[in-house]
């Protein structure tokens, strides 16, 4: 038998269920750590919605809200036994990271694990071995598991198409704000304008890589952004709209890192024209904005979700590398009985930014 968080009707309490079996091309795991997503904390609160607009917009069923799911998705975990079929490539011992699906006939995700295909709040788990990664000795448990988030955020930039001369803004600085942050800092571009409420989470951003941080009660970020933004040479920067000829800015990427009602509207409001605005906020509740607002200022927002299996295994590479250094993301650490209170904390971003599970 083996300890797990179980998610059942949006409440969470620990429970015993027996050890997974792998299938074909399968591997048995001990999970040695797996980090909190937001979109864990979204599942467990607005669980009925998230199933409705899946069920509406894609045709599926993600779970059933009222049977045991066992999420956890951000993984770094042990080699143990391989099922059938396998080339066993990786000696057991060898600890390893993975995107959270199955390869099966059918993929199943691990985002919403069952207790027969659990995810990383449980002791053990499944993985496919064709989709493993070793982690390297001198990389440690907790710090694997940010491949995940990473490749979210590097998958939010890449969706930007941000150039060269693109000044960038990111609108919340939670966990997906913070590594969106890293990862254009990576990438040397900037400066970087960063925009939260929270005192602990603007230090974060700071010590990520944000060249200027603002508390939007304070000071606009798009105030900011006009003041390193500023240019000369309007002909090298791209278009302009007939409403607003001789732009004089560098081009503007709005990164929507919140995930509320309302910010969609706010930032059309505040970005400058010809502005691209990312979506990266999962947003579970109904939202409205003007379109006229997009319209005059010809703006593009784009939408995006999880990432490309190349864009997993580029973040891991980075991490690995040391190229790019997120490891101030993690705030805390706890055991599975202390998953439930860790979901509690995280609603408060004074408290925590990334919760790592240590099963």
């Amino acid at each position: 038998m083996m300890r797990a968080v179980v998610m059942q009707s949006g409440d969470l309490s620990l429970a015993e269920f027996p050890i997974p079996q792998p299938g074909p091309r399968e591997v048995l795991v001990k999970t040695l750590a797996c980090g909190i997503c937001g979109s864990d904390l979204h599942c467990a609160a607005h669980g009925r919605q998230l199933l409705s607009s899946a069920k509406e917009v894609a045709g599926i069923d993600l779970f059933g809200f009222d049977d045991p799911v066992i999420m956890g998705h951000e993984i770094c975990a042990e080699v143990l036994e391989y099922g059938p079929n396998c080339r066993k490539t990786l000696s057991p011992g060898t600890r390893a990271v993975s995107a959270p699906f199955l390869l099966r006939p059918e993929p199943v995700s691990l985002v919403f694990g069952t207790p027969q295909t659990p995810g990383g709040y449980a002791e053990y788990m499944l993985l496919s071995e064709d989709m493993l990664i070793p982690v390297p000795q001198h990389l440690p448990s907790d710090l694997a598991t940010l491949a995940e988030p990473l490749a979210v955020a590097l998958h939010a930039v890449n969706r930007g198409k941000l150039g060269a001369n693109d000044v960038p803004i990111v609108i919340g600085c939670g966990p997906i704000g913070l590594a969106v942050i890293a990862v254009l800092k990576m990438r040397g571009i900037g400066p970087i304008v960063a925009a939260d409420f929270s005192p602990s989470r603007r230090r974060m951003a700071k010590m990520i890589g944000a060249d200027v941080v603002v508390d939007p009660r304070e000071t606009s970020p798009y105030d900011s952004w006009r003041a390193v933004a500023a240019a000369t040479d309007l002909s090298q920067f791209g278009r302009q709209t007939q409403m607003f000829p001789g732009h004089a800015f560098r081009p503007s990427v709005v990164f929507e890192c919140v995930g509320i009602p309302g910010i969609i509207q706010q930032i059309l409001a505040g970005a400058a024209p010809c502005s691209k605005i990312v979506v990266a906020g999962l947003c579970m509740e109904l939202d409205k904005f003007y379109p006229s607002f997009a319209i005059i200022k010809e703006v593009d927002i784009v939408f995006c979700i999880a990432f490309a299996m190349d864009e997993y295994a580029e973040a891991f590479d980075h991490i690995a590398s040391g190229k790019l250094d997120a490891g101030a993301l993690i705030t805390s650490h706890v055991g599975l009985e202390g998953v439930p209170e860790a979901f509690a904390r995280l609603k408060d971003p004074e408290r925590d930014a990334k919760i790592v599970v240590i099963p």
